[in-house]
């Protein structure tokens, strides 16, 4: 399990934005990308509607679709493209780290937020950028990284709420200009040789299953097959014994076999309908008693084994079943691997050369107030059709 759950107090860390600083990580940030990420190009769709949002004085949330761990680091080129620096809202986890990290993150901007439970620092921070309108904000609505470039996941509340929160913030201060969200969709092209670059993670992953590489397999069966055998080994864990049937329904078997009895446990039983917002949930459930410090090592012991299945399901929550059905696109096969990579070691290494499209959708203006009588939101609804819109749009970017 990655070190996204920290057993301590929270304290929000704010952003101590330098312009040296930002000005060093701006011309480090290719040659991080590619060694790190292996990010080799990049080219920027729509980024002149992000400028003229910036140059009409509007506070400006950028929201992005949220595939790679590497998105924040991304929209960081879009920054030095329009020559004005970001706030990011990041998971206080990542400031917890290093010292180093925590140091470079709030100096590039970079603020905590909370996802454990309700972070009214974290809200006030930014609803304070979006009115000061000096950078944009960045926030990422999916709320986790999905290894999903092809699919979005159910976008977390909060978008709507920051933007209106600063539009009215803006009113009442007489500041002209408005505030807007300008989608953002982030599409990743993979363009080496996928059989030479997903060879030897496949072969790695096979030998710990004591297998034979399965070389005699195309690619997709061989990946397909490794799936099987992965999600088994957990069946066999969690249910005793590894399932039939289509991989769709396995999936969501073994995620409700995971979550009911937690849901029953900890909060009065099953309330949402969405994955996350059922995980967030019992997370903010479990934790607090153990950051306090006042359970038995048995009882510690216990409610770690449930975070530890909390992760797992989040993890679970990525995988469709169908994504890589009918004729899956090198991207799909590489995204695919890397996650069978990362839930194994909690890293994925690098696989260049990957071209990245950063997309920026039209402004959605933000009105101080909602408008009553209307079914959900205008601010989200709108938000979810231009990213799906970019999403097929971005298909079409891949260079021949």
């Amino acid at each position: 399990m990655q070190n996204i759950v920290i057993a301590k107090p929270y304290r929000f860390a704010p952003p101590r934005f330098s312009p040296f600083w930002a000005w060093i990580i701006h011309c480090y940030l290719p040659t991080y990308l590619r060694k790190n990420f292996g990010i080799t190009s990049w080219e920027f769709i729509g980024a002149e509607k992000l400028t003229a949002s910036l140059n009409a004085g509007s506070g400006v949330m950028l929201a992005s679709n949220h595939c790679r761990p590497c998105d924040p680091m991304v929209l960081g080129l879009l920054s030095r493209e329009v020559k004005r620096s970001l706030h990011v809202m990041a998971s206080w986890h990542l400031f917890m780290q290093s010292r180093l990290q925590s140091f470079l993150l709030q100096r590039i901007g970079g603020f905590s937020v909370y996802r454990e439970g309700l972070d009214r620092e974290s809200l006030k921070c930014a609803t304070h950028i979006l009115a000061e309108a000096q950078h944009p904000l960045a926030i990422f609505p999916e709320g986790f990284v999905t290894r999903n470039n092809d699919r979005l996941l159910n976008l977390m509340d909060g978008v709507a709420f920051l933007a209106r929160a600063a539009a009215k913030q803006r009113l009442n201060s007489q500041r002209p200009g408005k505030v807007v969200v300008h989608p953002i969709f982030i599409r990743y092209f993979f363009e080496g040789d996928i059989g030479t670059t997903i060879t030897p993670v496949l072969q790695e992953i096979e030998a710990r299953l004591s297998w034979q590489p399965q070389s005699h397999l195309p690619w997709t069966d061989r990946i397909v097959k490794v799936g099987h055998a992965l999600l088994g080994l957990k069946e066999i864990e969690y249910l005793g014994a590894a399932k039939s049937g289509e991989m769709a329904d396995r999936l969501s078997n073994l995620l409700d076999h995971l979550l009911q009895p937690l849901e029953n446990e900890w909060v009065g039983g099953r309330r949402e309908p969405d994955t996350m917002i059922r995980i967030k949930r019992l997370r903010a459930a479990i934790l607090p008693e153990i950051v306090q410090g006042d359970l038995t090592e048995e009882e510690n012991a216990r409610r770690w084994r449930l975070l530890t299945d909390l992760y797992f399901a989040q993890q679970l929550h990525c995988y469709s079943g169908d994504y890589l059905a009918g004729t899956p696109t090198p991207e799909r096969l590489l995204e695919t691997v890397e996650r069978y990579e990362e839930d194994l070691t909690d890293n994925a290494r690098p696989h260049p050369p990957v071209h990245a499209v950063i997309s920026v959708g039209d402004a959605i203006e933000a009105t101080p107030t909602r408008e009553r009588g209307v079914d959900g939101d205008p601010i989200a609804i709108e938000l979810r059709r231009q990213l799906e819109s970019l999403l097929e749009e971005s298909k079409k970017r891949r260079r021949t």
